[in-house]
């Protein structure tokens, strides 16, 4: 297979995000396949993070075996600070039908959890505070963060204070930007990371809520134009919500698609510029788009079910995610450095003439 150069962008959406791990799992099992460079945010961030890491300790010593290495420590060590055996038990066995699914999540402490949030917060623990993703991260196979390496890393969170995204870069991606870029501030305090532009001492929140992720900085002109964003977020529900919850999880994934949404907006508008020849003699990438995703798997999920990291749901999101990489590999491989794989007139109807 003749070399392609991609560009990997990669959603947030907590224990979903194992969804992610199988599908780089699956890819870095393609040595024709080279990662130019990385966005993510919150679990994104930590897959392209450990992904990253791996690549830059082990250039030369086989860094995709220590890419996978970094990231199945990271989700086993997030299976291991899970619910109860039972709740872990009854996940385990597959398949897991949507309304059984949501019979385990009342007796899981996720449940629990979520009426505490409303009462409490993280601020409220005193001494007794801990973000157990700090440690899972600083004991990784190859903790190399922001190491120098020829694929590049970028990091999206939220700054509390103005409310607008800041992309953290290469070196600056540390522990701190990724536990910033996963900061659910209902459960994590603000992460304090310094911003070198205002040198303020700035809190972050998770990047979802401005960026999920980020594509903005793959637009580099030394980047391949491919970006191949890996969806954990549903793009589509074709059933209307009626009950609480289920108003509260389309909200939650509206909420977390919005801002991809609008950058895959400006990306298709930009693609019919190019169609119509009016960027001729302008410096304006035309992007190369494809997609990774599972609609059917995450449309029979909860948005509650990102909180339950146990053994049995990461398990299935992993397995997802490689069969998933797999049929992409399979029917869009040739697509690769060539043309889009992804549909932009069926995601993005036109309805208003450019001119």
């Amino acid at each position: 297979m003749e070399r392609r150069r991609i560009n990997l962008a990669l959603q947030g959406g907590g224990a979903h995000g194992a969804f992610t791990w199988g599908v780089l799992d699956r890819l870095l099992e393609e040595e024709w396949l080279d990662i130019a460079a990385i966005t993510g945010t919150s679990a994104g961030a930590l897959n392209g993070a450990a992904l990253h890491a791996g690549l830059a300790a082990a250039q030369g010593r086989n860094g995709r075996r220590a890419a996978r290495e970094n990231l199945r420590h990271i989700w086993s060590e997030v299976g291991q600070v899970s619910d109860s055996r039972v709740v872990r038990w009854l996940h385990s066995m597959f398949p897991v039908p949507r309304s059984f699914e949501r019979l385990t999540e009342l007796f899981s402490p996720v449940a629990w959890l979520d009426n505490m949030t409303r009462l409490f917060s993280p601020y409220d623990y005193g001494p007794f505070y801990s973000n157990p993703l700090r440690a899972i991260l600083r004991t990784m196979p190859y903790p190399e963060f922001g190491a120098h390496c020829e694929t590049r890393i970028f990091v999206n969170a939220t700054n509390v204070r103005t409310g607008q995204a800041r992309v953290f870069m290469d070196r600056e991606v540390t522990v701190d930007a990724v536990l910033a870029s996963a900061c659910l501030p209902t459960i994590y305090r603000a992460i304090k990371i310094n911003d070198p532009v205002t040198g303020q001492l700035e809190e972050y929140w998770d990047g979802g809520y401005s960026g999920n992720p980020s594509l903005w900085p793959l637009y580099h002109p030394d980047l391949p134009r491919d970006i191949v964003v890996v969806n954990i977020n549903p793009m589509r529900r074709e059933d209307v919500p009626h009950s609480p919850g289920e108003i509260a999880d389309r909200v939650n994934e509206i909420s977390f698609n919005s801002a991809l949404l609008s950058e895959l907006r400006a990306i298709n508008f930009v693609k019919r510029l190019h169609d119509e020849k009016r960027l001729e003699g302008k410096v304006m990438k035309n992007v190369l788009l494809h997609m990774i995703m599972d609609d059917t798997l995450m449309n029979d999920l909860s948005a509650r079910s990102k909180m339950l990291p146990n053994p049995g749901m990461l398990e299935r999101m992993f397995n997802a995610g490689r069969g998933s990489a797999d049929r992409f590999i399979e029917q869009h491989a040739d697509d690769l450095n060539q043309r889009d794989s992804v549909d932009m007139s069926a995601l993005f109807p036109r309805r208003v003439s450019l001119g």
